[in-house]
């Protein structure tokens, strides 16, 4: 488990969003507007993960 609750969280919120994409693409019907902004919510948690890490590596 990381040592950063807030990394966990943003760990969590990724899968989640990550699942989410998976179902809507497996219903036709999901807007391609909704896919994309569920894409892009995942790319900005993925680059706060990524920032963190990064900063944790720094810091040690």
């Amino acid at each position: 488990m990381p040592l950063n609750p807030h990394l966990a969280d943003l760990e969590s919120q990724h899968r989640a969003l990550e699942d989410e994409i998976s179902e809507a693409l497996a219903h036709p019907s999901t807007d391609d507007t909704k896919i994309a902004e569920l894409k892009r919510r995942k790319l900005q948690v993925k680059d706060e993960i990524a920032r963190l890490q990064h900063t944790n590596v720094s810091i040690h």
